[in-house]
């Protein structure tokens, strides 16, 4: 196993772990249902853009742990994941340029928060991040349901502005991409209304 091989697995490691903690208000879901599928469509985007798979990996691993780690840093998420981030991959000796970058990508992948994504690997981490909710409605009514307090017709008003703020974020190739998902996800929260 490589160094970054080494690394990767060992923030893998952290980031799963702190899922399953009872004080993680998302759910242990979030873990399958949304850090999975960022890291997924993160790899595929940064292959197919000549992107950096690694730093983009690690940025999708590290996006929301600080929300998931500390409940008071769910509205700062961006701001502690990327102090999070430096400091985890600091104590694995992970490069400080990378690192950089690392936190460049988690400090700008929110929708709710605008932000111009200076690198590939930003864009790349919150097309990931937009397309990954177009992916897990299911887990995102959970969410609502059990941690905000959300009755049906404020959590399906919540959800729509939420893909559509994922939406608006998506660079013009990720749309292309997600766009039939997005319509669908649209469509069936419509019907609930």
């Amino acid at each position: 196993m490589n160094d970054t091989t080494s690394t990767i697995q060992q923030v893998q490691d952290v980031v799963q772990f702190a899922c399953f903690e009872a004080s993680n208000s998302f759910g242990k879901g979030i873990w399958s249902h949304h850090i999975v599928h960022v890291v997924r469509h993160g790899k595929e985007l940064a292959e197919q853009r000549q992107a950096d798979v690694d730093v983009v990996e690690l940025a999708a691993l590290l996006h929301d742990y600080a929300g998931i780690k500390n409940p008071e840093w769910v509205k700062e998420h961006h701001i502690h994941g990327a102090n999070e981030a430096e400091r985890i991959l600091s104590e694995l000796n992970y490069p400080q340029e990378k690192i950089e970058l690392i936190k460049e990508c988690i400090l700008c992948h929110r929708g709710s928060v605008p932000s111009g994504k200076s690198s590939m690997e930003a864009e790349c981490l919150a097309d990931a991040d937009a397309m990954a909710h177009f992916d897990s409605i299911p887990s995102l009514f959970y969410y609502l349901f059990t941690s905000t307090g959300k009755d049906i017709d404020e959590a399906t008003q919540w959800l729509s502005a939420k893909l559509t703020r994922s939406w608006n974020k998506l660079s013009p190739a990720a749309k292309d991409i997600s766009r039939a998902k997005y319509e669908a996800c649209q469509l069936v929260l419509a019907q609930m209304d």
